[in-house]
């Protein structure tokens, strides 16, 4: 987009943008004006290139889905679940993976060393608060990684100074400041965010944004970290601060927006709209609250309008909808079938006018399609004489690149669930391949042996369970009663492993139709240490019911209660 032609500019009426804020001809809020390094200066002697020298019309996909993300309650992962996350989001293409808060906790430390070390070609970052503990922890787990980025934050709004923070606005900057400087002389990418920036004072917030630029940020995040902007309040922030801030046009501007009135998504565009060009943004919108701007509503709000945005991605949005189903298996936070882009019925029609419309041109009701995203128009039937060749075909055509050893395991399952029904169709396979892919760490404490139920009119309810203790091979076998066989289920297990919790929801989803289906079961458990999600797909509910609940055991199991204390405390000093 040149802002050079009036005819490129947006409308200001798209989205609530006002006209005052839309980028002028000496303000483009093109990429290429967005440049780190002066003139003809060299890259840095540490030969990285960052991300924040992209290329022309481009916005850059920052991914928080596994720091921000995983701050929704119940939605922590394990090493093994943030790899496999980590992985789908290079595989996507996007720019920029926020692994984690490295100073939390030890666990969020190793991951995020762990996610750099494993996961090539996307950027690594990790959250720091501005000090110097936290940017320490952040470059120990960043220093491996060929691609890293330190992201610092501290909070600039009077709330925050007055409440939290207990410090002056001198205070603020100097610390500001301080921790960009300390970031940079460890790492050449460093984004520096002023957390609450929405409910800042504009000219602190400039002042505030000049000095961290003068510091060295190379990007500049202006979060709405509680939801409480409006997209034309948004973009007019935005707009004064390029306006005001002396330097901005050398860093990338960014925006992470929160959805706490259901803004997120809009917020993020409005920024777009002025200039901005790096949107934080999660897998299904997951997050804090409310949760995040989601990726997918975002990518192809632009991809969809590019007549108005004029700019570009490096997604791939085909896989889009894998990754959102990888996401929702792993944290158990299921998709509202209403989703836009990747719900259920984001490309049914159910009336009689649509459904014409639809067989007469298919623009008429839908303005993406569904292959886009992911979805395949196909319900191919498998069975039990279909081979590994068919099978892999399939899988392929669904978005999947499995590795010999994968396709190998998934087979085997496919196999097994091929002797409990007729017809597999394509959730099913992809519930296994996400299934063995979520649990493919081998990191579990306990394993199901053996179960059997017993439940009638009249009759008292009662399990009888097997579980092998993996470190020796153990096997330990328990009874108990309960108000239906899976509250039996449950007392039995936490007499065997001793662990016990408030059960908080309960679900029970059917993967395919028939009688014959999978049942997807996701629970919550309520526990000292944290809330945890647990689930596990079977033809059996029962069976499910049992996995299910040992997912959430062996997650307990793993997590010590010194990590478990972190997080929390990290809480109380803020996020952005």
């Amino acid at each position: 987009m040149s802002a050079s032609n009036p005819a490129d500019q947006p409308p200001a009426s798209q989205i609530g943008v006002p006209a005052s804020a839309v980028p002028n001809s000496r303000e483009s809020g093109n990429v290429r004006d967005f440049h780190v390094h002066r003139g003809g200066e060299a890259p840095t002697s540490k030969g990285q290139k960052t991300v924040s020298e992209a290329g022309l019309d481009r916005v850059i996909i920052f991914d928080t889905t596994l720091r921000d993300g995983e701050q929704s309650p119940g939605a922590s992962m394990n090493l093994g679940q943030k790899l496999q996350v980590a992985k789908a989001l290079r595989d996507l293409g996007v720019d920029v993976i926020e692994a984690g808060f490295a100073a939390a906790s030890p666990g969020d430390l190793e991951s995020i060393r762990e996610v750099g070390r494993q996961v090539e070609g996307p950027v690594v970052c990790s959250l720091a608060r501005s000090s110097r503990g936290d940017i320490e922890a952040a470059w120990s787990a960043l220093k491996d990684a060929p691609r890293r980025r330190i992201h610092v934050f501290l909070a600039t709004s009077p709330i925050h100074r007055d409440f939290k923070l207990k410090m002056a606005k001198d205070e603020i900057v100097r610390r500001a400041v301080e921790g960009v400087k300390m970031a940079r002389e460890r790492c050449d990418d460093v984004e520096f965010s002023c957390e609450d920036a929405a409910r800042t004072e504009l000219e602190f917030l400039a002042e505030v944004a000049e000095r961290a630029v003068e510091a060295g940020a190379t990007t500049l995040n202006i979060p709405d970290t509680v939801g409480y902007a409006l997209p034309q309040t948004y973009a007019e922030t935005l707009g004064y601060l390029r306006k005001h801030v002396r330097g901005i046009d050398r860093v990338v501007l960014s925006v992470h927006c929160h959805n706490d009135l259901g803004l997120a998504v809009a917020n993020s565009l409005a920024g777009v709209l002025v200039g901005a060009r790096q949107v934080e943004c999660t897998i299904n919108g997951i997050g804090e609250r409310a949760g995040n701007a989601s990726l997918e509503e975002v990518v192809m709000a632009m991809k969809t309008r590019q007549d108005v945005f004029k700019v570009q991605t490096d997604v791939h949005t085909e896989r889009l909808y894998p990754a959102s189903r990888l996401v929702a298996q792993v944290t158990g936070i299921h998709v509202q079938r209403n989703k836009a882009v990747v719900g259920q019925n984001a490309f049914a029609h159910e009336a009689g006018i649509h459904q014409h419309g639809m067989l007469t041109h298919r623009e008429t009701y839908e303005i993406m399609r569904p292959e886009e995203v992911g979805f395949s128009r196909s319900s191919l039937v498998l069975g039990k004489h279909s081979g590994r060749h068919a099978l892999k075909e399939r899988l392929v055509a669904l978005g999947y690149q499995l590795s010999d050893a994968q396709m190998e395991k998934v087979f085997a399952e496919f196999k097994v669930l091929c002797d409990k029904k007729k017809e597999i169709y394509d959730a099913d396979i992809e519930a296994l391949v996400i299934h063995g892919q979520i649990h493919a760490d081998g990191a579990q404490t306990w394993e199901l042996a053996a179960l059997s139920t017993t439940s009638g009119t009249g009759t008292l309810p009662a399990a009888s369970i097997a579980l092998v203790k993996k470190s020796d091979g153990t096997r330990y076998q328990e009874a108990a009663a309960g108000d239906g066989p899976v509250d039996a289920v449950f007392k039995a297990i936490e007499k065997i492993t001793g662990v016990t919790g408030k059960l908080r929801d309960y679900q029970i989803h059917s993967v395919t139709v028939g009688e014959d289906a999978q049942g997807e079961v996701v629970l919550e458990l309520e526990h000292p240490t944290g809330v945890y999600r647990g689930r596990a797909l079977s033809t059996d509910i029962i069976e499910g019911s049992a996995r299910a609940y040992l997912d959430v055991v062996n997650r307990i199991v793993l997590k010590t209660p010194a990590n478990a204390e972190l997080p929390d405390a990290v809480r109380e000093l803020g996020t952005v």
